[in-house]
């Protein structure tokens, strides 16, 4: 059966350690902790199909768009659930869309793995607090640089072993599950709700940006791709020609809302004289 290698497992695994625990950066991390994309991408050049891997990644990116976190906390963990559904996506040759069913239960794992890292930092907390109440400078320096960075390191070194073993023993065996089920209701039921999931992601980040007056470009790309689909127009033109009429709305509301502002703080400068000119000192 097709598997991952142990230097390809353990590079996979090296690689989201390295982004959960934010040792790639800092706080730029979590730009890949939020997104399937960059994980995607390196899973892909670690097996080499880099194409493959992109478009199954891309599926996965539909349903985590709306996904956003407060207080640092994720429903899912996009890059965990991107680092195990590609690879077994590529080794069973699956459809986008069972991807999506693979990772949508691997996400919400990694996400209850990663609330150890906020359990260590409430001990971080107190004893920043304590250092601030005692104005102790170098305690303050200690928990704000040195600390985080050796929680930072324990979290990495968490998940190393965890992501590798279920990379180079457990993506395999699902593979082979999903491939010795293909042409199956079951497959068929996965594929309906990876679509669905999708569908969610899309309809999530419009309630997000809660804007309905931009609704109307939402519908337009909506019928401009199911009008324009016996084109086979790529995605990168459709990005192209959004950004063009973004640039078009952007440029055609400059100044508007300037000459309203110039004729209020006119009109209420003018009071101000009228009021002066009617103002009776009593002298």
């Amino acid at each position: 059966m097709d598997t991952l290698s142990v230097m390809q497992s353990l590079l996979i695994a090296l690689w989201v350690a390295a982004v959960m625990s934010r040792w790639l950066g800092g706080g730029a991390t979590l730009t890949l902790r939020f997104s399937p994309l960059m994980t995607g991408l390196v899973v892909g050049i670690i097996m080499g199909d880099v194409a493959q891997a992109m478009i199954v990644t891309a599926a996965l990116q539909m349903i985590y768009m709306g996904v956003f976190s407060p207080g640092g906390s994720m429903p899912a963990e996009p890059s965990i659930a991107a680092a195990i559904a590609v690879p077994v996506a590529l080794l069973g040759n699956l459809k986008p869309e069972a991807a999506i069913a693979v990772a949508v239960p691997v996400g919400l794992l990694g996400s209850y793995l990663y609330q150890f890292r906020f359990f260590i930092n409430t001990f971080l907390g107190k004893y920043t607090d304590k250092a601030v109440e005692d104005l102790n400078a170098k305690a303050m320096k200690r928990s704000i640089i040195l600390y985080p960075t050796i929680a930072s390191f324990v979290l990495f070194v968490l998940f190393v072993p965890l992501v590798f073993i279920a990379l180079f023993l457990g993506a395999p065996i699902i593979a082979d599950v999903i491939n010795a089920l293909e042409g199956t209701v079951v497959i068929h039921i996965l594929e309906v709700v990876g679509g669905g999931l999708a569908a969610i992601g899309i309809a999530t980040t419009v309630y997000v940006i809660g804007r309905k007056d931009y609704m109307v470009f939402f519908f337009l790309a909506y019928f401009m791709s199911v009008v324009l689909k016996s084109l086979e127009i790529t995605m990168v033109t459709y990005a192209i020609f959004g950004i063009l009429i973004a640039l078009i709305f952007v440029q055609s509301q400059k100044g508007k809302g300037t000459a309203p502002a110039a004729e209020s703080a006119g009109s209420s400068s003018g009071a101000t004289f009228d009021d002066d000119d009617d103002y009776d000192d009593g002298f």
